[in-house]
């Protein structure tokens, strides 16, 4: 991969009641939307998050799903209509269109709705049917192909009646809206886009609209884990309702498992990144330009788990600033050679930051692990340390990095472990053996493999950062 397609990619690469907003009932899941699971085309995922958002017809359903979509704007979304999967009319009822209750469950194929959504959950893409509201039929258009994401919203009148549907969500929405403002939409609506006149969609609405929503769509309120009144006028629920979805987003199971592990929080930018220089045919330039830049939002990260004191400063124009001063006593330590790479990225943050290092020796894998070489500042006990080495795999070159830091006076609670990418394997073992260090990573793998390598991974790290090859012989050189 060339830097030109390399540029192209990155530029296509995120119990309360309060003004209406009812949480009380939200379900807590102690894996949920996090949970990897294995499909057939895809391999390991993350499931995505699921949203249901129910209601009367005109309550704004559509309106607070283009406001969450339009806030998650740094998240992949999908949006699935369950008017899409309206059955196909025969032509005695398109002939009889009228007399037809639009609103009635038996109106939706559900079965096919199911299909597409537990393909959407297993990350396959699906195709969804575009349905002709002049026709009645969902076969008159071609249907829309919609990939995997990571936030499915699930819009529709009765998608909280069946309770397979209900389900499969995380969070499920209603839009609670007077039936006097739905009735005037409705009429707004109806007259402009189906050319009804007012008499007709005032006996439709009181034939079949009214008494549909009391026997089947308000019933399903008591599902809902919010309550949004007033619909798309409601900002503060929509608010938080995006607040709320950023930060399961973000959180990974490991990290309600051990609360001294941060992962920072992935964008489309930070996913750009990982997609280059996990890539096979990356080139050796764009492999150290994507990594240098995650290494230093690494960096960043790590740096604000530091103390800090309060300072006041007099600014240029004579006003006082009351900020934070950055801890001073602090060093980094790397763990030869991969740890090196991140040298570079410590010292543009931090003046004149002291570094050490350690070498240990990887034998067989997961087993053999010895120590060769250290060089640390004498004071180190009493400094806060950044280790660093990019990939945290089985733990065991960590374990034995951090038990030297111990040896030498480090207080545990002032060693924060910074990596790009890390294992599971690999903090359950750092974590549980070490549980007041933190441990700052970008992503969380899916695993190791029999030969004990981070899967997906991207390689030896260290290879493909300073253009070595496993087939040479390479000498480590050790500092003097």
């Amino acid at each position: 991969m060339g830097s030109n397609s390399a540029v192209d990619l990155m530029e296509s690469s995120s119990k309360v009641h309060y003004s209406g907003l009812h949480m009380d009932g939200l379900e807590q899941r102690s894996t949920g939307e996090e949970q990897l699971i294995m499909t057939s085309e895809t391999g390991m995922h993350k499931q995505p998050f699921i949203i249901g958002v129910a209601g009367g017809a005109a309550s704004g359903k559509t309106a607070v799903c283009d406001m969450i979509i339009q806030q998650l704007h740094d998240q992949r979304v999908v949006l699935v209509n369950q008017g899409s999967f309206y059955h196909n009319l025969t032509e005695e009822e398109v002939t009889r269109v009228q007399d037809y209750n639009f609103d009635h469950p038996e109106a939706f194929d559900t079965e096919q709705l199911l299909r597409v959504m537990d393909k959407l959950k297993r990350g396959q893409a699906v195709e969804i049917p575009k349905y002709d509201f002049k026709g009645y039929k969902n076969d008159v258009f071609p249907a829309r192909r919609v990939n995997p994401a990571d936030v499915i919203i699930l819009e529709g009148i009765l998608v909280f009646h069946d309770p397979r549907l209900r389900a499969l969500m995380n969070m499920k929405i209603f839009v609670d809206t007077d039936a006097d403002v739905r009735l005037a939409r409705r009429i707004k609506r109806d007259t402009s886009l189906k050319a009804w006149d007012i008499g007709a969609v005032l006996d439709q609405y009181s034939k079949f609209v009214k008494p549909a929503f009391d026997d089947f769509i308000l019933p399903t309120k008591k599902y809902a884990d919010i309550i949004i009144p007033r619909g798309g006028d409601n900002h503060v629920a929509i608010d938080l309702i995006v607040q709320h979805i950023h930060t399961k987003l973000s959180q990974h199971d490991l990290c309600k498992i051990y609360p001294n592990l941060y992962v920072i929080h992935s964008t489309f930018q930070i996913r750009g990144m990982h997609t280059l220089i996990r890539d096979s045919q990356t080139t050796k330039h764009d492999f150290v330009f994507y990594s240098d830049r995650l290494i230093r939002l690494v960096v960043e990260h790590g740096l604000g788990h530091l103390p800090f004191t309060e300072k006041q400063v007099t600014t240029p124009t004579g006003s006082v600033y009351s900020g934070v001063d950055f801890c001073k006593r602090l060093c980094g330590v790397s763990i030869i050679r991969s740890g090196e790479s991140m040298e570079n990225a410590l010292r543009a943050c931090c003046k004149g930051i002291k570094i050490g290092k350690i070498l240990i020796h990887r034998e067989g894998g997961d087993n053999g692990q010895q120590l060769i070489y250290e060089k640390l500042p004498n004071d180190i006990s009493d400094r806060h340390v950044l280790l660093l080495d990019p990939i945290l795999g089985t733990g065991n070159s960590a374990v034995e990095a951090i038990s030297l830091l111990l040896r030498k006076g480090v207080p545990e609670s002032n060693i924060i472990f910074l990596n790009l990418i890390s294992a599971p394997q690999g903090v359950h073992m750092v974590c549980k053996s070490f549980p007041r260090i933190k441990i700052v990573t970008s992503e969380i793998e899916i695993g190791l493999n029999e030969h004990f390598r981070v899967i997906p991974g991207m390689g030896e790290f260290g290879d493909r950062y300073f253009g070595t090859d496993d087939d040479d012989d390479q000498q480590v050189v050790i500092p003097s």
